[in-house]
């Protein structure tokens, strides 16, 4: 793998929203939470050094999966890269996505503890976040 040039210019929450929805759990009960992680990534029109990346995480209430609240919250990272062809722009998205999960990370835990909730606290990444990603490094590996 190419070692690629990778700047974050600046984080922004673009959405953050938590609502109780009142489902009581009985004499202990625990909840499976099941976060729901998306990831969009644009590129800037004036400027093909500039990209954006945004990850999104949702808890959602569903009548087959109640959940005592819903959750979202949105971070967009703005990133530079010199990466030139598509695989060493794909890599510099991984790292991005990678140095924006902490932040992410963070600010559901703050979320949660400033709603007077049980803090939610993900889980540390070690690696990529996403599926897709996780395949590619392990073809690079091999």
């Amino acid at each position: 793998m190419e070692n690629v040039n990778l700047i974050l210019k600046g984080i922004r929450a673009d959405e953050m929203s938590f609502k109780l929805n009142g489902v009581r759990l009985q004499n202990g009960g625990k909840v499976s939470l099941a976060p729901t992680f998306s990831r969009r990534v644009r590129h800037a029109a004036e400027n093909e050094k500039l990209f954006f990346v945004s990850l999104t995480v949702k808890i959602e209430n569903t009548p087959e999966a109640p959940k005592p609240f819903d959750l979202l919250v949105t971070m967009t990272g703005i990133f530079e890269t010199d990466a030139a062809d598509d695989d060493t722009r794909k890599e510099a998205v991984v790292r991005a996505t990678s140095l924006l999960y902490p932040y992410l990370r963070a600010a559901i835990t703050n979320l949660t503890t400033t709603a007077l909730a049980a803090p939610i606290v993900l889980p540390v990444m070690n690696g990529p976040l996403f599926p897709e990603d996780r395949e590619k490094a392990d073809k690079t590996v091999s």
